[in-house]
C-alpha cells in the first residue's frame, strides 16, 4: 500500500503507556500511519491543524480539556474532522454527550483490536459506529426513557443553546426534521417551549450538567 492510500491517524490520550502502546500497535499495520499523538486537549488542536489527519482517536476524559470539548472547538475549525472517541466510559450519558458533540464514532477500551481497527476504517469511510455494549444500553435506555437517544441528542443541543439549523448541521438531518425531533420532545416531556423541555431534561435525570464555560446557553425561539 503507498504511503497516499494509507489512514493518517492522531492518537489523543492521557495516559503515555496507553497512547503509546496503540501507536506502536497501529504502526505494525500498514493500511494505517500514526502522524502524531497527544497528551491533552489543547496539544491536539494544534497537532490536528498541523497534520490534518485522516481520524483522530480520542479519550473522553483527560485532565484539562476534556475530550468532548475538545471534540466541540475541534469541529468549530474544522466541521469536516472524523473523530473516534476510545474511552473507557461505558456510561449512556458519556456517549450521548459525544456523539450529540459530534463523534464520528463511540467505542470502549475494551473493544478487541480488530474491532478497533474496523472501527478506523468505518469511521474513514463516513460510518458512525457505536460499541456492542453501548448500542445495548442506548437501546435498553429507549424503552425505559420517554425519549429515544436521538431525541436525547438534539435536547443535548437545545440545553447547548443550538439553533434549529446547527442542530440539523451537526446531526446531518433537514431543519424541519431537528424542528420535528424538538416538537416531539415537546409532547412527550409536556413542554412548551425549548427552554422548558431542558429544565424538563434536568428534573428527569435525562440531562446532566454542561460542564462547559458556564455561560448561559440562547435557547431556539419556540
Amino acid at each position: 500500500m503507498s504511503p497516499a492510500q494509507r489512514i493518517r491517524l492522531l492518537i489523543v490520550d492521557d495516559h503515555p503507556l496507553f497512547r503509546e502502546g496503540l501507536t506502536h500497535a497501529l504502526a505494525a499495520e500498514r493500511e494505517f500511519v500514526v502522524v502524531a499523538q497527544a497528551g491533552d486537549g489543547e496539544t491536539a488542536l494544534q497537532l490536528w491543524q498541523q497534520h490534518q489527519p485522516d481520524v483522530t482517536i480520542m479519550d473522553v476524559s483527560m485532565h484539562g480539556l476534556s475530550g468532548i470539548e475538545t471534540l466541540r472547538r475541534l469541529l468549530e475549525d474544522a466541521p469536516t474532522a472524523r473523530v473516534l472517541m476510545l474511552t473507557s466510559s461505558e456510561e449512556q450519558q458519556d456517549a450521548l454527550e459525544a456523539l450529540a458533540a459530534g463523534a464520528a464514532g463511540y467505542i470502549t477500551k475494551t473493544v478487541g483490536f480488530e474491532k478497533l481497527l474496523d472501527a478506523i476504517r468505518e469511521v474513514n469511510d463516513g460510518g458512525r459506529p457505536i460499541g456492542e455494549e453501548i448500542a445495548r444500553r442506548m437501546a435498553a435506555a429507549d424503552k425505559g426513557s420517554p425519549l429515544s437517544h436521538r431525541e436525547v441528542e438534539v435536547l443535548i443541543h437545545l440545553r447547548d443553546g443550538l439553533s434549529y439549523q446547527d442542530i440539523g448541521r451537526r446531526m446531518a438531518i433537514a431543519e424541519r426534521t431537528a424542528r420535528a425531533h424538538v416538537a416531539a420532545i415537546k409532547e412527550k416531556l409536556v413542554a412548551a417551549t425549548a427552554a422548558q423541555c431542558v429544565s424538563r431534561g434536568y428534573e428527569l435525570g435525562i440531562l446532566r450538567r454542561h460542564q462547559g464555560s458556564g455561560s448561559v446557553p440562547r435557547l431556539p425561539r419556540t
